[in-house]
């Protein structure tokens, strides 16, 4: 079923390529709602037949099966296909080159799915020499098992010592068989470039490029920052320099920006240029540079919406959420009324830690504490004053997972840094353990020393 708001894109090729692409939309696209069909070279068309009843887009993850597909099934659809390039194949080659059978510099591979004018253009790159490969040149886009019983006779008769295979099929019948081979797979860069297009291509995408965004900024405690200029001249030139960064960060958005009065704004832009500037709603590039020249968070709401009323409140509701976080975030509100976030932010800790206690900073290192993981700890606590967690709130503050957490507390632990101060009882289930920030302590008393 799709989800609203997002894009439904059918994922058609090996499993673990499929797998590969999931991972690339799941951290890159939150646009994309993908639905994914592992699939042979013959299963190839009865998938996408399929799959083109669901989605707006196709994406297939190799020449081989887009042939397949574009050969047997008629749709009005975009339909994309991952692109060999030389990143994979010299991923490929780089693995068979590391094996010390295949390090002579006069090795012979086979090779399928690239020209030799392609061949001899990438491998010149790199070192290599076209001289060093043996390249299928039969009929274009062959079966599995003619590109299978190249490679095998290439390498019976001593012409060649390994195989390059853009196939996954071949791949694992040559290792059977006891040829070494290595399957040339697209990099996340390529699968990348091959999603942008993809999603480009949808109706949808295209509707909602030009839809508009509203934003509202708000400058986390400015009051204070105001009382620590001297005169009324530095007060005005300190709003003036807001503003201004305001100004450029919303001019660089092709936007337009109204100051609302004290310390909140309002900004127009539209979605698809705010998607591209914030990486696919990852990060607020403004935050960072406010922090680094002013000292100052921001908390910023963003909405979408069918008209510009409903987007204006959404914006209002995600500032909302903004402040109930704590500041120095940003959500989005969509159509529906679903959360996007939060986006990041400023860290302002991992500027300040060099004003941090060394003896603090030696003892975290040795704990095996990163500068991260004691820059998010430290703004926790000095927003809350709160020392005592549990496993998964900490989990939730690093950015790892419950298990990943259980594994440095123990460290922490042999190091004297926290400290297990007993279990909360829950309706179901083991009571939960709950652990104090000993190292600590002296920030949630006074927080203004971040």
């Amino acid at each position: 079923m799709d989800i609203p708001n997002r894009i439904a894109i059918g994922i058609l090729g090996p499993e673990a390529l499929v797998n590969k692409v999931l991972s690339v939309i799941a951290t890159s696209f939150p646009s994309f709602e993908p639905i994914a069909r592992a699939c042979s070279a013959e299963t190839a068309p009865e998938m996408a037949e399929e799959l083109l009843q669901e989605v707006e887009v196709l994406l297939v993850t190799g020449p081989t099966l887009y042939r397949r597909v574009k050969e047997n099934v008629l749709t009005h659809l975009p339909v994309h296909m991952i692109p060999l390039t030389d990143t994979g194949l010299f991923s490929a080659l780089y693995r068979l080159r590391s094996k010390p059978e295949l390090q002579a510099v006069d090795a012979i591979f086979s090779i399928d799915s690239f020209t030799s004018s392609t061949l001899s253009r990438h491998v010149k790159e790199i070192g290599e020499t076209s001289s060093n490969f043996l390249i299928y040149d039969g009929v274009p886009y062959p079966q599995v098992e003619t590109m299978t019983q190249f490679h095998e006779d290439a390498f019976r008769r001593g012409a060649t010592k390994a195989a390059l295979t853009t196939d996954i099929q071949v791949a694992d019948t040559l290792n059977r068989l006891g040829i070494l081979c290595e399957w040339i797979t697209p990099t996340d860069q390529n699968i990348t470039v091959a999603l942008e297009r993809a999603l480009l291509s949808t109706e949808t995408r295209r509707s909602k490029e030009a839809q508009i965004l509203v934003g509202m900024i708000n400058v986390d405690e400015f009051g204070k920052k105001l009382q620590l200029q001297s005169t009324e001249h530095d007060i005005q030139r300190f709003k003036l320099e807001v503003h201004r960064k305001l100004i450029d960060y919303v001019e660089s958005l092709d936007g337009y920006l109204t100051h609302l009065g004290a310390d909140e704004y309002l900004f127009f832009t539209t979605r698809g240029i705010f998607e591209r500037e914030t990486v696919g709603y990852k990060s607020v590039p403004l935050a960072r540079e406010v922090w680094k020249s002013l000292g100052l968070s921001l908390s910023m709401g963003i909405g979408f919406g069918r008209s510009a009323n409903e987007a204006g409140t959404h914006a209002r509701l995600a500032l909302r959420r903004c402040k109930e976080a704590g500041g120095n975030t940003c959500f989005i509100v969509r159509e529906d009324k679903t959360l996007i976030g939060p986006l990041e932010m400023a860290d302002p800790l991992s500027r300040d830690l060099s004003m941090t206690d060394p003896e603090l900073l030696k003892s975290a290192e040795d704990a095996g504490m990163t500068s991260t993981y004691l820059s998010r700890l430290m703004t926790t606590v000095a927003r809350t004053s709160k020392l005592d967690y549990e496993v998964h709130e900490l989990a939730s503050i690093l950015g790892i997972t419950v298990r990943s957490t259980h594994r440095l507390l123990l460290q922490w632990m042999d190091h004297n840094l926290i400290s297990s101060v007993g279990y909360v009882k829950v309706p179901k289930g083991r009571p939960k353990q709950t652990f104090r920030l000993h190292f600590l302590e002296n920030l949630a008393a006074d927080p203004s020393r971040v």
